[in-house]
């Protein structure tokens, strides 16, 4: 029963986001929609931001499921056409004063990717761990400056074209760069 409740919260919580920015949205409002009492909210949530980050994760994370058999690539087009299907929703999330919590999203969701695509790369090579983080960590912040003028383009950028094309980028940059 509370797997079908968790459910009923978030889907009613996408239909709020879908209709009214992050910060129109209040539990009164969610548990009136969702037809819950508030101790049945608070019993699955702590407060609207730790639905918020569970909205999140489950909405944008199921299109980019591919994180242990992909490549970093194909995880990235995978949220980015995840957040062009979500539009409205994302831009509600976006534009509010929460919208940390969407970018601090999205640059975690990329440090495993990308910082296990630079072990892979450099396996076998002589290149320290700190080394491999800090290219990690440089590939990271180019990879999320580019999702933050993907949302300040209104998402009309060429996904594939785009992400392909930082695929090139990197690995120039690593063949420079490493031995």
């Amino acid at each position: 029963m509370a797997n079908f409740t968790q459910d009923a919260i978030l889907k009613t919580f996408g239909d709020l986001l879908e209709a009214l920015p992050f910060e129109k949205i209040t539990v009164s409002t969610l548990i009136r929609e969702c037809n819950i009492s508030r101790n049945t909210f608070y019993y699955h949530y702590p407060d609207i931001y730790a639905l918020l980050d569970d909205w999140i994760s489950k909405s944008l994370g199921k299109y980019s499921a591919l994180e242990d058999d992909g490549s970093w690539q194909e995880n990235i087009k995978a949220l980015l056409y995840a957040c062009r299907d979500n539009k409205k929703k994302v831009y509600h999330i976006f534009n509010s004063l929460s919208r940390d919590r969407l970018e601090r999203y999205f640059f975690d969701r990329t440090d495993n990717l990308v910082y296990d695509f630079l072990l892979r790369r450099t396996q076998g090579k002589s290149v320290g761990q700190k080394r491999v983080r800090d290219l990690s960590d440089i590939i990271r912040y180019a990879i999320y400056g580019y999702f933050m003028r993907f949302l300040w383009n209104g998402m009309e950028d060429d996904i594939d074209a785009a992400v392909d094309n930082l695929g090139i980028l990197f690995e120039e940059i690593l063949d420079s760069l490493l031995p």
